[in-house]
């Protein structure tokens, strides 16, 4: 049986993985918005970064701040560098 606290913290590390999609998905529409000369790509890029920025925060509700913005921040580079290889 989990405890609310370890049910929490699950919680956290899905919502800082959504944060970590987010980026990525703001990562590559800006690369694919061309300086912001095209308007969907450029919307998706903004609305990846809000949302990023919004469950990042969330899931420091019970994430240490150090151990969030390194998986954050490692695992991003990580992804951004795939898909750039990937994508572009």
């Amino acid at each position: 049986m989990t405890t609310p606290t370890t049910r929490l913290r699950l919680r956290c590390f899905a919502e800082l993985l959504v944060a970590i999609a987010s980026e990525q998905v703001g990562t590559s529409a800006l690369k694919a918005s061309e300086g912001f000369t095209q308007p969907i790509p450029a919307a998706l890029a903004i609305l990846g970064y809000v949302l990023s920025f919004y469950f990042f925060g969330r899931s420091m509700r019970a994430l240490p701040m150090g151990l969030a913005y390194a998986l954050w921040s490692g695992l991003g580079m990580l992804i951004a560098t795939a898909l750039g290889i990937a994508l572009f």
